[in-house]
């Protein structure tokens, strides 16, 4: 289905379709939410990196343990469903579930920037990435660091992170300039 979704509107990306399965147009399904299966609470993703604007229905799921197949509607063969393979699936970020006080999106403190409790900025984040105790911000330095390194910097609230401003996309942690990551 073609969409007139206004290219202002903000999206985020929440999976990427893998190779095609058997005959009948299934598809992989890489899912960066978490736990995965909470990108089949939208049935309607906008494939994020084609040309033309398009919504894609999924009509059809699979789970096997953590990875999933599914079956977007109109793409019924092979040859069909391959056109897909790579495309990024995102939604408005305005169809994402409200959170709680003192809850982010990843996506909402990528690209902030980041100091400690002396004004000292370290850089902005560039990403972030998922550990088994606590997830790590990695912060790249840019103009205006007090130097050039990336620093890997802990996301834990309350002791390292001690200020969150959605607005002014800043963030204020506990680390000193010469903390080893």
């Amino acid at each position: 289905m073609k969409s007139s979704l206004d290219d202002e509107q903000k999206r985020i990306v929440l999976g990427q379709i893998g190779k095609p399965h058997g005959v009948k147009g299934w598809l992989r399904l890489i899912s960066f939410t978490s736990p995965v299966e909470n990108i089949l609470d939208y049935s309607e993703l906008i494939a994020a990196n084609k040309e033309c604007l398009e919504i894609l229905e999924i009509d059809h799921f699979k789970r096997s343990g953590t990875n999933l197949t599914v079956h977007f509607a109109g793409y019924d063969s092979p040859e069909a469903a391959k056109a897909l393979t790579g495309v990024k699936l995102a939604v408005l970020t305005d169809c994402l579930p409200k959170l709680a006080d003192g809850e982010y999106y990843w996506n909402e403190i990528e690209g902030m920037e980041v100091l400690n409790h002396k004004g000292v900025v370290f850089g902005k984040i560039s990403r972030l990435m998922e550990t088994g105790s606590n997830d790590v911000l990695i912060v790249e330095p840019v103009e205006g660091s007090v130097d050039d390194r990336e620093r890997l910097i802990p996301f834990v609230k309350g002791q390292i992170i001690k200020e969150v401003d959605i607005v002014a996309k800043r963030m204020v942690v506990d680390w000193e300039i010469d903390f080893l990551e």
